[in-house]
């Protein structure tokens, strides 16, 4: 089933052509990778789906649903989250108050929000944490922690910015199976990403832009070998076995 519909999507800022064109959809149980140079308008799509912003022109369709004019928090009621490239979460408060934040988007009783927060934190490996601040926590915490924040509203649809930007090699790889196991429990994922190595595993399928239009849409090994992408992003000594 479709769960999300991008039709001609533009968004402009003053003279800026942020997005320009952009047409994707994602069905149900897949992960959808958004690669792209830096300033190519990646974040940009993802604010105009998830309603930040509204699009300039175009459409977005969330089950069917044309959501141009919904904002993110009748778009996260409905399914649809989304984590920030820059992680800001409430520092002086602990990762349990944290999340607990995202679980009454769904329920207004104490009990049920902490049993919640406790389950997702828990899949996350940050339950033994639950108590500590956020400030306090390593950067791979941090990403983990935003990622917890987003499940705690329950998504159909998880739309993930750069949620491996800043790891080590280790730390790379658990994120990977994280998100692995985020799609075996039914969430479908889509994924802003620049280690390759991670999105090329992860995805089903890889959407490439530049300038805000999009180049490129195919396996991973058919973006890979796409020369408009090779020139454009990945470079010539970038190859695929």
């Amino acid at each position: 089933m479709r769960i999300l519909e991008v039709r001609n999507l533009v968004k402009v800022f003053g003279g800026l052509r942020a997005v320009d064109g952009l047409d994707l959809t994602i069905d149900e149980g897949q992960i959808l990778g958004l690669i792209g140079p830096n300033g190519a308008g990646k974040s940009t799509a993802f604010n105009c789906i998830a309603g930040v912003y509204p699009p300039t022109a175009g459409d977005v369709y969330f089950y069917g649903e044309k959501t141009n004019s919904q904002k993110p928090w009748d778009l996260c009621s409905k399914g649809l989250a989304r984590t920030f490239q820059i992680v800001k979460p409430f520092a002086s408060k602990s990762l349990l108050y944290n999340v607990m934040v995202g679980t009454f988007s769904k329920t207004r009783k104490r009990g049920k929000a902490e049993e919640k927060a406790l389950e997702v934190l828990t899949s996350l490996h940050l339950y033994a944490k639950k108590d500590m601040k956020a400030a306090n926590l390593t950067i791979a915490d941090r990403k983990r922690l935003e990622i917890a924040r987003a499940l705690a509203t329950e998504p159909k649809l998880l739309l993930l910015d750069e949620v491996m930007a800043g790891l080590r090699p280790t730390e790379v790889d658990e994120m990977v199976a994280i998100i692995r196991a985020l799609r075996d429990r039914g969430i479908t994922v889509f994924l802003i990403e620049h280690i390759m190595r991670a999105i090329m595993a992860l995805s089903d399928r890889i959407v490439v832009i530049h300038y805000g239009r999009k180049i490129s849409e195919g396996t991973p090994k058919e973006v890979a070998s796409d020369e408009r992408v090779i020139k454009a992003y990945l470079g010539e000594d970038y190859g695929v076995s």
